[in-house]
């Protein structure tokens, strides 16, 4: 059965139009609930959610959906994706779900659910759910309704949590911190967790009004990090996006640091403590300097599908423990079950505060390759990969190219949209060579 509503993370769109709609939710809620039911006869669900306006009409629908199945539903209030996560595994629940569109602006949001171990359900569960939708309610009686009740201490549980992933001997006394929470989840949750921890913490975009998520602050526009770094003279600036589970990272001279650098820094770090590192899988976005460095250090780097969930399936497939994307989605599956930006801010400290060097430090000899990427527009996408044009000239590239770049093409899977990337040591013979694809992908087979 073809997906029509679950895309690569959960159900997303613009509030207001299908499927981001109060009747929908219901719908939704009552469906996830009768697929439940068929393993346990008294489900309860987790229901988090981010700080968006629509936030608070979207759980009421799912709330109702739940009960009218007969689930019983614990709702959190504002709390990041991985919190969601944790909680749903650490309460011994059946399902969590959280309302957001993590980092899209707030006329967007979404739906996205974790299993009984706090991890993203597989494309059979999400299946299964699409066909519940197809079929005709079974609403409980009065007596078998779900019930609903605040989960009160929901934050509290999560900071401790945070706190717990790393040593009790990490002390970030004398380090201050700039924390920037994209106006989102974790306004509320991560200033805490620093401090806590013995920073001095500096709070921007923790301030959510329910339309301002993701807006000039967070993960995806972190020049207000930088700028509040230098003018606090901060040791680090940490920026998370609207559902805390993406990181980007400043230091004190203004750097930015991505996630494919943060997680070489993870890896490294692991291997001078002698722990076993066996590999690292990145995407098909992953920088290619940070794939060498670590082959350098003697760590094979695998490549998966763009996305956080097929990261996860390839380190659950593989056995291994560190994956992530540049964007910022880092997971460390002996650390937490899904990708945390906290958790993953505290690994990357730690590996600061115990090597005795600066982040830019521990990077030292890897220089990222410039990456350009260009959209080009199609009327349809229906054969681009027959375009004998566009076949030649990026083996030509890739020959030009050889050790030092390489090229990435691949459709986008929501619009008519053929995405061109092209990696290169020289940056101008990368944009040269990714307009010379552009032409070809445009031009007549």
């Amino acid at each position: 059965m073809t997906r029509t509503y679950f895309g690569t993370d959960g159900i997303r769109g613009t509030v207001g139009r299908p499927p981001i709609t109060p009747d929908f939710m219901l719908r939704l809620g009552h469906a996830v609930g009768q697929v439940l039911r068929r393993s346990t006869p008294r489900p309860t669900v987790l229901i988090g959610k981010d700080t968006r306006i629509s936030g608070y009409m979207l759980e009421s629908s799912l709330e109702a959906g739940f009960a009218s199945a007969g689930v019983d539903v614990l709702l959190s209030g504002p709390l990041p994706t991985p919190g969601v996560a944790y909680l749903t595994r650490a309460l011994r629940l059946d399902l969590g779900v959280v309302i957001s569109a993590s980092h899209n602006p707030f006329a967007d949001n979404g739906v996205k659910f974790f299993s009984a171990r706090g991890e993203k359900l597989p494309d059979d569960w999400e299946v299964a759910v699409e066909a519940a939708l197809q079929l005709t309610p079974q609403w409980a009686d009065s007596a078998s309704l779900g019930k609903a009740r605040r989960l009160d201490d929901a934050s509290g549980r999560y900071i401790e949590f945070c706190k717990s992933t790393v040593p009790h001997s990490l002390s970030l006394r004398g380090v201050k911190v700039v924390v920037d929470g994209a106006h989102g989840a974790a306004y509320h949750v991560a200033p805490d967790v620093f401090h806590e921890l013995g920073a001095t913490v500096v709070k921007i975009g923790c301030s959510p009004d329910g339309t301002n998520i993701n807006a000039g602050f967070g993960a995806t526009a972190p020049a207000a990090l930088v700028a509040a770094v230098a003018e606090h003279r901060a040791d680090y600036g940490i920026a998370l996006d609207g559902d805390a589970d993406r990181l980007q990272m400043v230091d004190a001279q203004g750097r930015l640091f991505n996630g494919d650098e943060l997680l070489y820094v993870m890896a490294a770090d692991r291997l001078s403590q002698r722990q076993a590192v066996p590999g690292v899988v990145g995407t098909l976005m992953t920088n290619m300097a940070v794939e060498l460095a670590l082959k350098q250090i003697g760590i094979p780097l695998v490549r998966a599908r763009v996305g956080d969930r097929y990261v996860l399936e390839e380190l659950s497939a593989r056995g291994w423990q560190l994956g992530g994307e540049s964007s910022g989605h880092l997971l460390a599956l002996d650390r937490h079950t899904t990708g945390d930006g906290i958790v993953s801010a505290l690994q990357v400290m730690q590996a600061v505060r115990r090597s005795g060097r600066t982040l830019a430090g521990l990077l030292e000899g890897v220089t990222l390759f410039p990456q350009t990427m260009i959209n080009v527009r199609l009327p349809s996408l229906a054969g681009w990969q027959d375009n004998r044009n566009l076949s030649a000239e990026t083996r030509a590239v890739e020959a030009e190219l050889g050790h030092r770049g390489r090229v990435l093409i691949r459709a986008s899977g929501t619009e008519a949209v053929l995405r061109v990337m092209v990696e290169a040591l020289d940056a101008a013979e990368g944009r040269s060579a990714a307009e010379r694809l552009v032409a070809a992908a445009r031009g007549p087979d």
